[in-house]
C-alpha cells in the first residue's frame, strides 16, 4: 500500500476517534484546513516535521501514523 494513503487513513481515522475536525487538527499545526485534507486523501508526500507536527495535534506517536491500518494497535485499543 502507498504510505501517503496509510498516513492518510490513520490521520483520518485518528482525528475522527478523537472527535475533530480536519479544522480543529488544522489549527493545532498551523496549517490551513486543505493542507488536512490533502494528507488524509493520501495527496501529501509527508515530512518527518509533519508527521511529528500532525502526531502531536492528535495526541499519538509518530509511528502510530505510518503503520498499515490492519495492524495498527493502537487504534484498536483507542476504540475499545
Amino acid at each position: 500500500m502507498d504510505i501517503r494513503k496509510v498516513f492518510g487513513a490513520n490521520v483520518r481515522a485518528y482525528r475522527l476517534a478523537a472527535s475533530l475536525s480536519q479544522e480543529a487538527v488544522a489549527v493545532r499545526m498551523g496549517v490551513d484546513r486543505a493542507h488536512v485534507s490533502a494528507i488524509e486523501r493520501g495527496r501529501q508526500n509527508a515530512t518527518l516535521l509533519t508527521i511529528w507536527e500532525v502526531a502531536q495535534a492528535l495526541g499519538v506517536r509518530p509511528a502510530d501514523l505510518i503503520v498499515e491500518p490492519a495492524r495498527n494497535r493502537s487504534l484498536d485499543r483507542k476504540g475499545s
